[in-house]
């Protein structure tokens, strides 16, 4: 089957002739459709740090897909054949305190679809029938694809009441501005996002954002006095792993404002935390989706009215997968679609 795979060290993938992937009894074997590449993807693409020390070639990438299951597994009996579904890219061990406490996302022993397995960039992929979603027929292929990073938008967005609050969001990516649309439907007050690309925030308005302003402090104090804020504000959504972001988000939170913390920082940083005390701040890190309340809530949201399609901007053929991981790199795309089958 064909697969983009990481072959060796370096920079860029290679789209391979691999071997036809055999589910185990546990197992469902997915004929994938459509995948969409991610931030990490990017990372495995440059052969970055974060990549040299958490994946080791040859490997099949990709953990964001959508497709139809093939065959199960002997022991699978709740998914047949035929089914559309999603994956879930974090396989849990199932058997550590927070996997049977059910906070299975903190789960130490996880495994990454398309870091230290095999994943979805592929005609085919293998993972347990626990981490295929059905897919109701109401979401579209292209939407469906995207149910991952859109439920990590939805950890961190609904970690918080939002109700009636304003709300900051720092890094306007497919993330940010998938939770710009979800700050909206779940019924914040204002929604100011940041970011240094005009482009990216240009499709955090279409998103719902009542303001999309060039990063800096500068920005947001006068984007708090453009909508009359006297308070700071009440929810904060990190997700650009810029210190000088999380600066700007302890600067202008509100006393006992709620900071939720998805994007990676790639270093150590400094952060006035004498402020975060004193503003009595909670502080909640974020990692991957709640399985599988998140997912639920994802695909509700969907259902009633919540539209995220605008962060999709390219659709490209497998074949022409460097063409769209140069146009990521360029600032050029924003979600791209891999049309698989």
């Amino acid at each position: 089957m064909r697969a983009l795979v990481k072959s060796r060290p370096g920079r860029g993938l290679v789209l391979d002739d691999v071997p036809k992937p055999e589910p185990g009894p546990a197992d469902v074997l997915i004929k994938v459709t459509h995948a969409a590449i991610c931030g990490t993807d990017l990372h495995i693409y440059e052969w970055n740090e974060w990549a040299r020390e958490n994946l080791h070639p040859p490997v099949v990438v990709g953990h964001e897909f959508v497709g139809v299951v093939e065959a199960t597994g002997s022991q699978v009996t709740d998914i047949r054949a035929g089914t559309r579904v999603a994956g879930e890219g974090h396989i849990v061990c199932g058997h550590c305190r927070n996997c049977r406490a059910g906070d299975g996302h903190l789960c130490r022993s996880t495994v990454g679809v398309g870091i230290q397995r095999d994943g979805g960039f592929a005609e085919y992929v293998v993972i347990p029938a626990r981490n295929a979603y059905p897919v109701p027929d109401s979401v579209p292929d292209q939407v469906a694809a995207i149910l991952d990073p859109l439920g990590n938008a939805v950890h961190t967005a609904l970690s918080f009441d939002l109700v009636g609050e304003d709300v900051l969001i720092t890094g306007a990516g497919p993330i940010g501005q998938m939770a710009c649309a979800i700050c909206r439907h779940a019924g914040a007050r204002h929604v100011v996002i940041t970011d240094i690309e005009e482009i990216r925030l240009e499709t955090a308005r279409r998103m719902g954002a009542t303001l999309a302003v060039p990063a800096g402090a500068a920005s947001v104090s006068a984007a708090m006095e453009q909508l009359e804020m006297t308070e700071g504000f009440d929810i904060a959504l990190e997700m650009s792993g810029s210190p000088a972001a999380l600066s700007d988000v302890v600067r202008h939170a509100n006393h006992g404002a709620k900071v939720a913390l998805l994007g990676l920082f790639d270093r150590p940083i400094e952060v006035d935390v004498n402020q975060a005390i004193l503003k009595g701040l909670t502080i909640k890190g974020i990692y991957g989706r709640e399985m599988f309340d998140t997912w639920y809530k994802a695909v509700a949201m969907l259902e009633s009215g919540l539209r995220i399609d605008p962060v999709i901007s390219h659709h490209v053929a497998l074949a022409d997968f460097e063409q769209a991981f140069e146009a990521l790199l360029a600032g050029e795309a924003s979600k791209v679609i891999l049309d698989v089958a």
